[in-house]
């Protein structure tokens, strides 16, 4: 008998090998003679699609297309998996991606970072939260104590607030196996895990600083239903991520666009700063793959800490050296 475990990794399987297909069988992107491509796509994850998040990013595409000279249009999905492998088959030639799918990117994308999110605040970095609905009374300790008495939201697999950071800074650190833990498990975006705590679909699920702010904003009565029960460290915040081997004048003009949006004085800079707070952004600060090793350090101990569970002395020591190496790193950066 075929196992459900079995069958979902197959029907994962599947899943990306038909993408695959459909993007390579669509060839690359539309190009000039020079090699220069005539139309841009930019990657957006949206749980909700275009019918929610398009009226917030096209005004900022239309300018964007204005500023380089060649159309760009968006491309949503609700699936980080979905977006790094359009980039990687160059369907897609610059991205919106959270810290770890941008750094997933760079590494298997061609994917070159060159610039991140600086929210109104000032800041260019977000946290990890957990939520519970309101006056349902579960504490933090309660959920640390497992015994798989609650159900439980994880994020996507590829999303750094909603897995990554929990597992590095929350689970890992006590030694929580969170399917081992919960009475059951499930994956799904930010928004989809507010809505199911809300709702008393799930007891608990990851959340984000980003996500609360949204909801506030989008449906303040559900988000009123919410509490956090903990908070993680500070975390890289999203960043704007362009294929390597785009054409280089084009890169330069989209890098420029992107520093320069919403900046200086006068009626038009004031237009593009309205555009951004509909985004709750204030600016794009300019950066580079480095602001990616804190997500590099936790990646790295959450290698090591499958590889020791699985009793992988091999991969744990290499998991360990990598962890170590990022570390002495942070530590002589000024």
């Amino acid at each position: 008998m075929t196992s459900p475990l079995f069958t979902r990794r197959l029907i994962a399987v599947a899943t990306v090998a038909a993408l695959a297909v459909g993007l390579g069988s669509c060839g690359k992107g539309p190009e000039k003679a020079s090699g220069a491509p005539t139309e841009i796509t930019f990657s957006i994850l949206s749980a909700e699609g275009q019918a929610s998040s398009g009226p917030l990013w096209q005004p900022l595409l239309d300018d964007m297309s204005k500023a380089i000279g060649v159309p760009v249009k968006p491309f949503f999905a609700g699936n980080y998996n979905i977006l790094i492998e359009a980039m990687r088959f160059n369907q897609t030639q610059v991205a919106w991606f959270s810290a770890k799918p941008a750094l997933e990117a760079v590494d298997r994308a061609h994917g070159e970072v060159i610039a991140r999110i600086v929210d109104p605040e000032g800041r260019d970095s977000y946290q990890s939260t957990l939520i519970v609905r309101k006056g349902s009374g579960i504490t933090l300790e309660s959920i640390l104590a497992c015994g798989k008495k609650y159900d439980f939201g994880m994020g996507d697999a590829q999303s750094t607030s909603g897995t990554l950071a929990p597992m590095t800074f929350l689970f890992n650190p006590r030694g929580i196996v969170p399917g081992q833990c919960f009475k059951t498990m499930r994956s799904a975006s930010h928004q989809a895990n507010a809505f199911a705590v809300a709702t008393g679909v799930v007891d608990a699920a990851t959340s984000n600083t980003v996500n609360s702010i949204f909801m506030m904003r989008e449906n303040p009565h559900l988000a009123a239903q919410l509490e956090d029960i903990w908070t993680s460290p500070p975390i890289p915040e999203s960043g704007i991520v362009i294929r390597d081997d785009l054409d280089p004048v084009l890169k330069e003009k989209i890098r420029s666009f992107f520093l320069t949006y919403g900046q200086g004085e006068g009626a038009e800079a004031e237009r593009q700063r309205q555009v951004l707070a509909t985004l709750n952004y204030s600016m794009f600060r300019a950066a580079d793959d480095s602001y990616l090793d804190p997500v590099r350090e936790m990646v790295a101990d959450q290698q090591m800490t499958e590889a020791r569970s699985k009793g992988d002395q091999a991969a744990a020591a290499t998991a360990e050296r990598a962890l170590a190496t990022l570390r002495a790193k942070r530590e002589v950066q000024p």
